[in-house]
């Protein structure tokens, strides 16, 4: 097992078709990553540049920044690779999408600062991605977990194949997204 809390079951759980992960993400400063073949992750206003939503950054090729609304701890996570776009699902408070592209097959789900690294595949295309958040508003008002077994927020990370296109904000509900998508907003190209 790896990850920060060896105690507790991550990495791969075939809990239904095309699902890569579920379970327990450490986070700190509110952050975790999808990279190809251990990419190195730049600085966040980098990922953001240029887009409208400011809670998965995809302008940097071959990675997502995904923003938490807990500064530290764990949050829940799932991530789906599916064949197809799925519905949307009313259960979520705030979704964004956006188009990711790899070359390589090796794509990691990786926690803030290297705590723990989840592996999972993806056949070289391009991709929509939809990260939903639930809790969002929760988690920053509580700020740190006070153990390995709260969590407050939960979020979701579903893949399926698609032309690249713009990023755009689907659902926005909570004001901590809302904080994130103006700052992505305001920053300026260069």
């Amino acid at each position: 097992m790896t990850g920060r809390f060896p105690h507790m079951i991550t990495g791969a759980a075939k809990v239904h078709p095309g699902r890569a992960f579920d379970g327990p993400l450490w986070v700190h400063y509110g952050q975790a990553y999808v990279a190809v073949d251990e990419a190195e992750i730049d600085e966040l206003d980098s990922c953001f540049r240029g887009q409208q939503n400011g809670i998965c950054g995809a302008a940097v090729p071959g990675t997502l920044f995904l923003i938490t609304g807990l500064h530290t701890g764990i949050v829940g996570f799932s991530l789906d690779v599916l064949p197809a776009e799925p519905e949307l699902d009313d259960e979520w408070e705030d979704i964004v999408e956006v188009s990711f592209e790899t070359h390589e097959k090796d794509v990691v789900l990786e926690e803030w600062g290297g705590e723990g690294t989840h592996p999972f595949e993806l056949a070289p295309g391009t991709y929509r991605v939809r990260y939903c958040g639930r809790g969002m508003d929760q988690g920053s008002e509580l700020d740190t977990t006070p153990d390995d077994d709260t969590i407050v927020d939960t979020y979701a990370l579903v893949f399926w194949p698609a032309p690249m296109a713009p990023d755009r904000i689907v659902r926005q509900s909570s004001e901590n997204a809302a904080y994130w998508h103006d700052h992505a907003q305001g920053l300026t190209a260069g």
